[in-house]
């Protein structure tokens, strides 16, 4: 059996006397789909930044492919493989939604150049946008602004950004966040169908979405793994229902 694409070992993260993460220890097999759920405060999203470099850990690390990433800034750590999505739409609003695409078709290509210089050559990465903006639902959008897109498809350009740039791992925190049941459902629909290849890490406060995607679910509570497993055990988990499930699936 090969080694996980992720290790988290023993991950604690304190803010003063609050600990958000308490000893979270955690594995992701390349090309799985695992959901992260529990109430808020759980630390569904310190985990996220402990992660992606955003925040280095008190005590604890992370492996990626085999290789320890904490303590890494964040663009070090995107420079590995892996790309997150946000909670709030982190798209350059003024910008097309083409060239929103190809600034990060750019980086994902590793090609050199500065954020305030001119936009790198359409040709090099046209064909990767196309792509892009196609497996999420956006190939008649290009042209439009991003600021001028609907929710749905704010969202939608958000999961292309993270995907241009060739991930390895994507970390998608609440992707259905403020859409309509018609968006979540289109939503779902552009996550199934993205390639194993890509490893996805997924929080998600929509339990029809967690228990549609997921290959394996872990329950955060107090900033400790509570539970962990295949969906329909850990829907059945009398735990999982009592902090969490029972009131409602609130994340």
């Amino acid at each position: 059996m090969s080694d996980p694409l992720l290790r988290c070992h023993a991950l604690t993260r304190r803010f003063g006397a609050l600990a958000a993460l308490n000893g979270v220890s955690l594995e992701v097999e390349a090309r799985e789909r695992r959901a992260i759920i529990g109430p808020n405060g759980a630390g569904k999203t310190t985990l996220f930044d402990l992660i992606t470099g955003e925040l280095t850990p008190s005590a604890g690390h992370v492996e990626f492919a085999g290789r320890t990433i904490s303590g890494l800034p964040p663009h070090a750590v995107a420079r590995r493989g892996i790309s997150r999505s946000y909670q709030r739409t982190n798209a350059f609003r003024h910008l097309t939604a083409g060239e929103n695409l190809r600034l990060a078709a750019a980086a994902g290509a590793r090609e050199n150049f500065r954020l305030l210089a001119a936009p790198p050559p359409p040709a090099s990465t046209s064909a990767a946008v196309r792509e892009v903006a196609h497996a999420v639902g956006l190939g008649a959008r290009l042209d439009i602004l991003a600021g001028r897109l609907s929710h749905g498809e704010q969202r939608q350009l958000e999961l292309g950004i993270a995907l241009a740039t060739r991930p390895r791992l994507l970390l998608l925190d609440e992707p259905t966040a403020g859409m309509s049941p018609a968006e979540t459902q289109r939503m779902v629909r552009l996550l199934a169908a993205l390639p194993r290849e890509v490893t996805c890490l997924i929080i998600e406060h929509d339990m029809d979405l967690v228990f549609t995607l997921a290959d394996r679910v872990s329950v955060l509570h107090h900033g400790e793994v509570l539970a962990e497993g295949l969906p329909a055990a850990v829907r059945g988990d009398p735990r999982v229902h009592e902090v969490y499930l029972g009131s409602g699936g609130e994340a």
